[in-house]
């Protein structure tokens, strides 16, 4: 019964190429197989008979194909020892007898994978899942094989159409006599083929044998547009450049990243108009949180909300308008290193580095603990608890942005404090990062791989720690040979032109950027750390820098607390507002205690005073936290829901931030220094 079915498929498949045009002989030819397959309607020597008959024409066709082929083969023969034919028009020929040989032979392939196909689906079960998904997708792969090919051979055939043209464009000129013009334009046609052959990258052939590449099936999207002739002829334009959206299976949006024609400027007018968009709204809604008495960045992140998928949903490039705004972040860093000289390091390096380690230990144990009565998996508690522990670098400069200190001689300055444990806070978010993944693992693992899961962690921390040293041995060096003669010369280049200068200075920045990356330390240290070495050569030279750093630096963080606002999603805070503002204020008032905690033990009694000032800089949670709580999303480490709290969280404790540090600064400071820090 299985060969039978297996060769009446053979008829089905072979029935439409045949001599069987009419609709209603296919349809009864059709009913009468599945008659047939199921064993009524049909004597066995009718059945016998029918099914002989179908074989022979398939069998037919296949001879057919046959001598088609060797015709083909020798025509090609034919036409390349042809010596009356140019080079162009042998290509052409050739070209195109080739296309037709591979048409054929795909075709008799598909034959044989569907009649494959179809006894693998004979044989299995249907009341097994897992044989059916397996089934699918061997049929989604081979559709996406033939996708493949049909557009490989699509574009074989354009190349043969522009061989044609090329054919037919040099037997004119062979008739006719060329001007001067017509041979230098000819000329450079031909330079210009050379080049596109030259700098054409063959990305899809290079890859797609890639181990890891699949083949995925994807929507090319046009933007809708009120004016159809507009429409129309913007199509054109974008199917010639590639400038449509693409969105695959998941949902997930793509835009051109390299054209395959690199002669051609293009630009992506999704990611100027949401660029456009962010920097004339933002306007208003920073206007508005002055007028109320917020911080910018408050207006700047509403501008974010409004505009993004929980608001409007006007902003397409959302991937490229956080990657502009994490720029925001080296800056603001570069700032923070530049007010914080290497001096005013040296005076408080044992609290920075001990306080951060003291208060994350202790918000894990706490995490812990509230885990095991709630009964979390340790391994989230941990994680939870580690993206809780950090606390905004942005958002604390921005407080302390051109406050004046006025310490009694011996007293530790806040801000000093502040920052160095913000700073450490940094090199434990690259700790972090680099560590969680072992972590989760070893909480999945069985007991007798848990030795070697601790194992691996505790070498993965040496290698930071040895990461760490290197770095700032680098600085070291940099400070002591190099980072004056290089200053002195960018002052001397730059008289009269501020470029130089501030090329120069970035170019640093992006280097230390790139020393601390590749080393495994996070990027925004190597940003402060920039920013302290050039500190480091005096007041004069921090102040003419910072003069032309900060308005690049206050565009790029408008970028990037607008890109913190695309997270926030009002309508899920709203729903559960009851229960976000209960763990916002338990979070809140946690890190808050746990930093009066830690201070009172690791500060000077002379300097007691300044751990309410520091621990109210600490009393909310890093915007960093979204992107640890997107990885782990992204690894299952943690749920939806989970993600939607961190998330609001860090935007409840974000909000408050600011009144708590006014009422700290109210507290804590003298007046004079009150009015400028606040």
């Amino acid at each position: 019964m299985k060969a039978t079915g297996l060769i009446s498929l053979w008829t089905l498949v072979s029935l439409p190429c045949g001599p069987l045009a009419n609709p209603a002989e296919r349809e009864d030819v059709v009913k009468h197989a599945i008659k047939l397959h199921r064993g009524k309607g049909a004597v066995i020597t009718q059945r016998k008979q029918w099914v002989l008959e179908s074989c022979r024409k398939l069998s037919g066709l296949l001879r057919q194909k046959n001598v088609v082929l060797n015709k083909l083969k020798n025509a090609i023969r034919a036409v390349e020892k042809d010596a009356g034919l140019s080079d162009e028009e042998k290509l052409f020929q050739v070209h195109t007898f080739e296309i037709f040989q591979k048409e054929l032979n795909e075709s008799e392939n598909s034959v044989f994978q569907a009649i494959h196909g179809l006894q693998r689906a004979l044989q299995g079960d249907y009341k097994d899942v897992v044989n059916m998904k397996e089934s699918s997708r061997q049929r989604l792969e081979a559709l996406r094989e033939a996708a493949i090919k049909e557009e490989m051979e699509y574009v074989e055939l354009l190349a043969a159409e522009k061989h044609q043209v090329e054919a037919l464009k040099n037997m004119q000129h062979q008739n006719k006599s060329l001007s001067m013009l017509d041979e230098i334009l000819e000329d450079v046609r031909k330079a210009a083929d050379r080049l596109e052959e030259e700098i054409e990258e063959h990305a899809f052939d290079d890859n797609k044998s890639v181990r890891g590449v699949n083949f995925e099936a994807v929507l090319r999207v046009e933007e809708d547009e009120a004016n159809s002739k507009r429409n129309a002829s913007k199509r054109e334009v974008e199917d010639d450049l590639g400038l449509s959206m693409l969105i695959d299976s998941q949902n997930n949006q793509y835009i051109l990243t390299k054209p395959r024609d690199s002669t051609i400027p293009r630009a992506d007018h999704h990611f100027i108009k949401d660029i456009v968009t962010i920097g004339m709204l933002s306007l208003p809604c920073g206007w508005l949180c002055t007028t109320i008495g917020l911080p910018t960045m408050f207006g700047y992140i509403i501008c974010g909300v409004l505009l993004g998928p929980s608001g409007l949903n006007s902003i397409k490039s959302i991937v490229q308008v956080e990657t502009l705004g994490e720029f925001g972040v080296f800056f603001t860093l570069f700032l923070v290193g530049l007010e914080f000289s290497p001096e005013r390091l040296r005076k408080v390096w044992k609290i920075s580095l001990q306080g951060p380690c003291y208060m994350t230990v202790l918000m894990i144990a706490f995490g812990l603990l509230w885990g095991h009565l709630l009964r979390i998996r340790p391994t989230q508690s941990v994680f939870i608890s580690t993206c809780l522990s950090l606390s905004s670098t942005p958002l604390v400069s921005r407080f302390l942005a051109g406050s004046v200190r006025g310490d009694k001689e011996g007293d530790i300055d806040y801000s000093s404090v502040l920052l160095g444990m913000l700073v450490m806070q940094d090199v434990q978010l690259g700790l972090f990062i680099a560590v969680m993944p072992t972590l989760i693992q070893a909480g999945v693992s069985t007991y007798s791989s848990i030795f070697k899961e601790i194992l691996r962690i505790l070498i993965l921390i040496g290698q930071i720690l040895f990461s760490l040293a290197a770095v700032f041995l680098l600085c070291l060096v940099i400070k002591t040979y190099l980072i004056g003669p290089y200053y002195r010369k960018l002052h001397t280049e730059s008289k009269g032109n501020k470029e130089i200068l501030i090329l120069g200075i970035t170019a640093f920045t992006f280097l230390m950027l790139t020393i601390t990356e590749l080393l495994d330390v996070s990027m925004e240290l190597g940003c402060f750390l920039a920013g302290a070495l050039i500190s480091s050569q005096g007041h004069m030279v921090t102040e003419e820098i910072m003069c032309c750093i900060e308005p690049i630096r206050d565009f790029l963080a408008i970028i990037f607390f607008a890109s913190i606002g695309l997270h926030v999603f009002p309508t899920f805070v709203i729903y559960e507002l009851t229960v976000l503002l209960f763990l916002t204020l338990s979070v809140v008032i946690m890190k808050f205690v746990l930093a009066v905690l830690v201070l009172s033990l690791i500060l000077p009694k002379t300097s007691q005073y300044i751990k309410w000032i520091v621990s109210a800089g600490l009393a909310q949670v890093s915007e960093f936290s979204f992107v640890l709580g997107s990885r782990a999303r992204r690894a299952g480490i943690i749920s939806r829901e989970v993600y939607l709290l961190i998330l609001s969280v860090t935007t409840l404790s974000l909000l408050l931030a600011p009144a708590l540090w006014r009422a700290a600064i109210m507290k804590c400071v003298p007046r004079p220094e009150r009015r400028s820090s606040t």
